[in-house]
C-alpha cells in the first residue's frame, strides 16, 4: 500500500493511467475540467484519460453531475449518472482490474493543489475483486 498525499495525486496516478492496458473504472464525487488551463495538474490528469481512451482503454466512470458524465461522454468514455436520492460520495478509481486508488481526493484543483487530501493506492486481487463488484453495483443501478 502507498499513501497519497495531497499534490503527490497527479504525479502518482497520471502514470498508472498511462500505463494501463485495457480498463480503467471510477466512481468519484466531483471531476473537474480545465480546458483553458492546459498545465493545470487536473487537465493533466484528464489528458492522460483521453489519451488512455484513444489508445482503447476501455474508461468507466460513475458521478454525480450531468455535466461530468456529458464531459466524459465527449472524450470517448463511458459515464453514468446513479439513478438515486443518494450521492455519490466514494472516490475510486481501479486500473486494469488490480490496481486500486481510494481515498478523499476528488479531481479538482482544490483537491490536487490546497486542500489536505489522502488517498491511498494498493495492489491486491482479492480487495480489487471487492471494489470492482463495489463499482459493479453502482452501474448497474445507473
Amino acid at each position: 500500500m502507498e499513501a497519497i498525499i495531497g499534490k503527490q495525486f497527479p504525479k502518482v496516478v497520471i502514470p498508472l493511467i498511462e500505463n494501463a492496458k485495457s480498463s480503467i473504472k471510477v466512481v468519484v464525487f466531483d471531476w473537474r475540467w480545465y480546458p483553458n488551463d492546459p498545465a493545470n495538474p487536473v487537465q493533466l490528469f484528464n489528458q492522460a484519460i483521453v489519451r488512455a481512451v484513444r489508445r482503447g482503454v476501455r474508461v468507466e466512470a460513475v458521478a454525480n453531475s450531468e455535466e461530468i458524465i456529458n464531459t466524459l461522454k465527449s472524450v470517448g468514455c463511458q459515464a453514468k449518472k446513479l439513478l438515486s436520492k443518494n450521492l455519490v460520495h466514494a472516490k475510486l478509481m481501479v486500473i486494469d482490474e488490480k490496481i486500486v486508488i481510494i481515498g478523499s481526493h476528488n479531481y479538482t484543483q482544490s483537491a490536487f493543489s490546497m486542500n489536505h487530501e489522502i488517498s491511498a493506492m494498493f495492489v491486491d486481487c482479492e480487495t480489487a475483486k471487492q471494489f470492482l463488484q463495489f463499482f459493479d453495483s453502482l452501474w448497474s443501478r445507473s
